[in-house]
């Protein structure tokens, strides 16, 4: 879809999520983030777009940053920043800016707010491995930061440690016009209304309308969901969309 015809108009700020780690992959470990990045954007007013998860390799790690950094207005990654070999994260971003990586000064220094110089092993070092011209996101929880380079932001995996370098973050993102949302209850399975509400999508090319089915434990109903910036047309096609199925036949 080309920004002249998509609904969310050619200022729109979005978003693309880079979720980083075999151990997501194998089902190992459950993500518990792309649903909290997802709610918090929204709120900024950050349209979520895309959302891609990649295994601990390299040069599928920098393929995806490129591509994603390319086509939106943020990248937003988590996991890979640890302490063990296997994150990779630090060092595949710097390949995919084509600069130098090492052990930056300011990101010991806020560590050192938690570990002593002896805590401060090869291992833990790794987390202060920061890639030239970033700037650090802070990290009230465990002190490792998260750095920015770019429109690259780089989070741990730890759902505790990332929420809070989101509110750290924040403050520094453009944003945009909320989009704004109402819900229709249809009480009809989607087959009943797919052909009218599709019409009514296509004769409103700047809203986004979406159906969503469910079973309510008797029978099979779905939720017309209208999105748009602007409340006078969300209000429009929301009633469009009410009109729509108070027209249905008696429901059973």
């Amino acid at each position: 879809m080309s920004a002249a015809n998509d609904p969310r108009g050619e200022d729109a700020v979005t978003a693309a999520v880079l979720v980083i780690g075999d151990e997501i992959l194998s089902g190992r470990t459950k993500d518990k983030n792309i649903g909290f990045i997802a709610d918090y954007l929204t709120a900024l007013g950050i349209d979520l777009m895309e959302v891609r998860v990649v295994p601990d390799i390299e040069d599928r790690i920098v393929a995806a940053l490129n591509a994603l950094r390319a086509d939106y207005t943020y990248v937003f990654t988590t996991g890979g920043i640890g302490p063990t070999h296997d994150d990779i994260t630090a060092d595949a971003v710097a390949k995919a800016f084509a600069v130098p990586i090492g052990v930056d000064p300011r990101a010991v220094a806020m560590m050192r707010e938690r570990y002593s110089d002896a805590d401060l092993t090869p291992a833990r070092l790794r987390m202060a491995r920061i890639p030239a011209g970033a700037e650090l996101i802070a990290n009230p929880v465990s002190k490792a930061p998260g750095f920015r380079i770019g429109n690259v932001h780089v989070m741990a995996g730890v759902p505790s440690i990332m929420q809070a370098m989101m509110d750290s973050l924040a403050p520094t993102l453009k944003t945009g016009r909320r989009m704004l949302s109402e819900t229709i209850e249809a009480g009809v399975g989607e087959g009943a209304i797919a052909e009218a509400f599709a019409a009514i999508a296509a004769a409103n090319p700047d809203t986004i309308l979406g159906s969503y089915p469910f079973h309510d434990g008797t029978r099979f109903s779905t939720r017309l969901v209208v999105r748009a910036r602007d409340p006078e047309r969300l209000a429009a096609v929301a009633a469009e969309v009410t009109a729509m199925v108070a027209a249905l036949p008696s429901k059973p």
